[in-house]
């Protein structure tokens, strides 16, 4: 697949569809020392997949049996809301049985991101390895991402339309984030999980060199490490030789995707749930001071956060949850253990130093 391309002044400006940034437009990014790590594939491992890709899966980050006690744990977690949810009863998979999620099985609030297996998930060696390996560096602060519970031959979605899009601002040059899933169920060609355009990565900027960096159309999502696509963008991409991927992965295996590569999820298809954990490290160095006093507010209230564990200008904690236009009452008041307070989770929190 070649990156070159040839404009003239006759090019045709793709249609775009635009997500309002909470920052200014034109506001300067600083040079990011990370940004060339993944110009060139010359790592001998899955990281020159990262680099040629966008994605990879890390195969056994976490041992199999383990990673399907999470998956348990998630489903404990679901049946433990007031709402007579029941995994082994499919007329209670349904949003009136279930806490409120997006996508058919996003969940955000409710604390999850601060659950016990949340927190171990992310404790786990062979996941603070893969991050360490991208990185250089094992002094990692993570993300406080949630996680995806999609339950098949739901017919109640009214969200589950592609949603096309890549978590990193148009303005950024060169690599800045590597987003991970922790599967906890099996994930065939069929089964719900991460649509990723392969090739896309290495191709974002010469797009917006070409077609420019302003947005015509506001929508409700505010993120500023956002980009959604339109149809006549997407051609693009498909011009130049990308193509969609279904990724496949097995209980305990980590996917990771560079955070330029186009991508969205999808629903089950067949028989299986998909179930899995959001996580994604960079180095706790590159914390500002404001990061950590963010970090440390959402981490003592028990909120999420969006996938960039740095960055505080372009990311935002996550608010409770509404359930028919009011704060829902199980986000605001539903009893929680406290978090451990671990030299461990501590230092990853971004709260201790190392």
């Amino acid at each position: 697949m070649s990156s070159t391309t040839t404009t003239s002044t006759t090019t045709e400006t793709p249609k775009v569809l635009r997500l309002r940034p909470k920052v200014d437009d034109a506001m300067p990014l600083p040079p990011f020392e990370y940004a060339h790590i993944f110009d060139e594939a010359n790592y001998g491992d899955w990281r020159d997949e990262l680099a040629t890709k966008g994605w990879t899966v890390v195969k056994g980050a976490v041992p199999r049996e383990r990673a399907l006690s999470y998956r348990e744990r998630m489903f404990e977690w679901l049946e433990s809301f007031p709402l007579g949810f029941k995994r082994d009863d499919p007329s209670t998979w349904t949003n009136e049985h279930l806490p409120v999620h997006a996508k058919g099985g996003m969940f955000w609030s409710y604390g999850l991101s601060h659950e016990s297996f949340c927190w171990d998930l992310r404790q786990e060696q062979g996941i603070i390895d893969a991050f360490t390996k991208v990185w250089g560096t094992d002094e990692l602060v993570t993300s406080f991402d949630a996680g995806c519970i999609m339950l098949p031959g739901r017919t109640d979605v009214k969200d589950d339309q592609p949603w096309e899009h890549m978590d990193q601002s148009r303005h950024r040059r060169g690599f800045y984030c590597v987003q991970g899933i922790a599967n906890l169920n099996e994930n065939g060609p069929d089964d719900g999980g991460l649509m990723v355009m392969t090739g896309s990565s290495q191709l974002v900027e010469e797009y917006f060199d070409t077609f420019g960096r302003t947005y015509e159309k506001e929508r409700t999502f505010g993120a500023f490490d956002y980009w959604m696509f339109s149809d006549e963008e997407l051609k693009w991409f498909e011009n130049k030789g990308c193509k969609w991927v279904k990724v496949t992965a097995g209980p305990g295996d980590l996917i990771l995707w560079d955070s330029r590569a186009l991508h969205y999820n999808v629903r089950p298809k067949g028989e299986k749930d998909r179930c899995c954990t959001y996580i994604c490290m960079a180095p706790a160095k590159l914390q500002t001071e404001e990061d950590k006093r963010i970090r440390k507010e959402a981490f003592e209230a028990e909120r999420g956060t969006t996938h960039v564990p740095i960055g505080h200008v372009y990311s935002r904690a996550f608010t409770p949850s509404v359930r028919d236009g009011k704060p829902d009452p199980l986000d605001t008041g539903r009893p929680r253990d406290r978090i451990p307070q671990t030299d461990k989770i501590l230092k990853l929190a971004g709260i201790k130093a190392y």
